[in-house]
């Protein structure tokens, strides 16, 4: 099975849930990605890795057109079936890998995408794809949760990511990310980082991890060096934070 279809099939049973959840449908993030999109009645927007929806909801008022794009048919389900019963009529699915899009050169004015890179099989393939499908003058705003750059605190946010989600892959750090968006061709506007606070039991039911892994990662929680439960504000039910970057960038 390759990366492709595993992200499929672990997050196949768990669209409903990623409609309702808070952390994806609510944030400072998402407030910011639709202020960037004032004034841009007339675009055409691409909703890159678009989950349970929530960036297509919230651009759709804004602009003349989105397209949803995520490897997961439930997925894609939901959103249209959420889409319709909003009275959103500007949004489309599509079913695709963030590596291989089914668009010609230059079809979106902006390309959104919000916590799904670190579940991408290839980064930098994926934002060329995004860079490539986008107008010369257009802009792009990425949003994902990333890495601290000292490899111990790297090392735990890894580690407790892929047993509570065997899909994932890598949470990049801003670093990471500000380079491989120049490598894409890509041009950073700005940055701005922020702490989410994961409520430990939401944050495994979300992603239905099985109980044995849940336990491992308290473990690795409650053992961690100070240093690691100081900096991610690990508390007494496992809560924890995460960092969370935007990037507004131009296409230029």
């Amino acid at each position: 099975m390759s990366q492709h279809q595993f992200v499929a099939t672990q997050y196949a049973p768990r669209a409903e849930d990623y409609v309702t959840s808070l952390n994806h449908s609510t944030g400072a993030d998402l407030d910011q990605m639709e202020l960037e999109l004032q004034g841009c009645q007339a675009a055409r927007v691409l909703d890159l890795g678009c989950g349970g929806g929530h960036v297509s909801y919230r651009a759709a008022p804004h602009v003349a057109e989105v397209t949803a794009v995520d490897l997961t048919p439930s997925m894609l389900e939901v959103v249209a079936r959420t889409a319709a019963e909003r009275g959103l009529s500007n949004i489309t699915v599509q079913q695709a890998a963030a590596e291989a899009l089914p668009f010609a050169d230059a079809s979106f004015d902006i390309v959104l995408c919000r916590f799904t890179t670190h579940h991408w099989h290839d980064m930098e393939a994926g934002l060329r794809e995004a860079r490539r499908v986008v107008k010369p003058a257009g802009k792009g705003v990425f949003v994902d949760s990333v890495a601290p750059s000292d490899r111990l605190l790297d090392t735990h946010l890894q580690a407790v990511e892929l047993l509570r989600d065997a899909s994932h892959v890598r949470n990049y750090s801003t670093g990471e990310w500000a380079a491989a968006l120049e490598r894409a061709r890509f041009a950073l506007t700005s940055v701005t980082a922020r702490k989410l606070r994961m409520d430990f039991p939401v944050w495994i039911a979300r992603t239905r991890t099985p109980a044995h892994h849940a336990a491992a990662i308290r473990s690795l929680q409650v053992d961690a060096p100070a240093a690691v439960k100081t900096y991610f504000a690990i508390g007494e039910d496992g809560g924890f934070d995460l960092d969370v970057i935007t990037f507004v960038l131009g296409a230029g």
